[in-house]
């Protein structure tokens, strides 16, 4: 609840007018500090935590339930009611409440709907956490998950005890990574709804979520005798998104306890599979290969060579060049037929790159170097191939 409090003061201090958040069935949430025009609904509303039927009606005939969008609802002298605006509370198509604000003294100018129905999204994110079909209470649902992934073994005892997962039951914990290059509250709020929807469609499996700055996580109970039960949740996490993602799987582990440890790969294969397209858009910890090593090395310590061609984009062909080179154990047969490039071409690419790089690619050492340094290139975002290649 602290959540939409915070989220409606706020809101009502850009505004400079009051206003009041309600459920679906028009029960109090929250309210701002109420200044201003104020009429005998709005402090009946505040006292009994719910509007009377009669004016119930007299909004529903106004429209409120089928609004998509802000819209304006007339007076009732007869009601003790002054007009108002109505900004509709909705997840898709599901409504989840009403922000009111009474439209006189002054009325609201079309700047202040606007903003107001911006904020809608954020206050169904707060109210989707409010309604959450668990043991706990949201918020303390939200700290425990939190807890968990920090380590904190208590956090599991709270979670078993609430009924929220079941205590004998091992967990696999998947990350989603947004692909958006910076995450913001619309990036959030799109993260959010998907988990939820898809924790109705997993119940069965115990789900929980949390949702962070820069990604989303899932926790459930892998069905039983199943080896590519994080494959399947990971193609049903794709498909609750409504932004492109890339979804990292860590391992299973015997009990809720654990489940930092399959948090940490998740997030590491999720950010590798963000990174390397070519490793698909599911990505299982113990199949990232060499990745699962390189995420544990700094990302600045490259072959020194490969700086000048890292730094000019021309020079791109010949890194492609070099990194299929690489996968291919140096094959110039196999190398020539991946990039449909006549072995004289590949001859003279590979040259250059000797050349340029002040390296010797008949040195096993330097390939060595030169191929992770490739890799680490990669996880850092500093080299972006054009298209995939064999071995990603």
């Amino acid at each position: 609840m602290a959540d939409l409090q915070r989220l409606v003061d706020e809101l009502a201090a850009r505004l400079g007018r009051p206003l009041l958040l309600e459920d679906r069935l028009q029960r109090v949430v929250v309210y701002s500090e109420q200044s201003g025009a104020m009429d005998d609904i709005r402090r009946d509303s505040i006292l009994r935590r719910r509007t009377t039927q009669e004016v119930r009606q007299w909004l529903g005939a106004a429209g409120i339930h089928e609004a998509v969008a802000p819209l304006r609802t007339p007076g009732a002298t007869h009601l003790g009611l002054l007009p108002r605006v109505c900004v509709p509370v909705r997840h898709e198509a599901g409504l989840l409440g009403f922000l009111w604000f009474i439209d006189t003294g002054p009325a609201m100018s079309r700047a202040q709907v606007a903003e107001a129905a911006a904020a809608a999204p954020a206050l169904a994110l707060a109210l989707f956490h409010e309604s959450l079909a668990t043991g706990l209470a949201s918020h303390r649902e939200l700290e425990a998950v939190t807890g968990l992934m920090l380590g904190e073994h208590d956090a599991a005892r709270q979670l078993i005890e609430a009924g929220a997962f079941p205590q004998a039951q091992p967990v696999t914990v998947l990350v989603a990574r947004p692909l958006a290059a910076e995450p913001d509250d619309a990036l959030r709020l799109a993260l959010e709804q998907g988990l939820l929807a898809l924790r109705r469609r997993l119940s069965g499996h115990h789900p929980l979520h949390l949702v962070r700055y820069d990604h989303a996580v899932l926790l459930a109970a892998p069905p039983a005798g199943a080896p590519a039960a994080g494959s399947a949740l990971a193609e049903e996490v794709h498909a609750a998104m409504s932004v492109p993602v890339a979804v990292g799987i860590g391992r299973s582990r015997p009990a809720l306890a654990a489940a930092a440890e399959s948090y940490a790969e998740a997030r590491h294969a999720a950010e590798v599979a963000a990174r390397v397209p070519g490793l698909g858009r599911s990505v299982a910890w113990a199949r990232l290969g060499v990745y699962r090593m390189l995420t544990h090395l700094p990302h600045h310590d490259l072959h020194p060579g490969l700086e000048p061609l890292l730094a000019d984009e021309q020079h791109l062909p010949l890194l492609e060049t070099l990194e299929t080179y690489l996968d291919l154990a140096g094959s110039a047969g196999a190398t020539s037929r991946a990039l449909r490039l006549h072995r004289t071409s590949l001859y003279y690419r590979l040259q250059r790159v000797e050349e340029l790089a002040r390296t010797d690619l008949k040195d096993g050492g330097e390939r060595l170097a030169l191929h992770l340094s490739l890799k680490l290139a990669r996880l850092s975002g500093r080299y972006r191939p054009r298209e995939t290649r064999p071995g990603d």
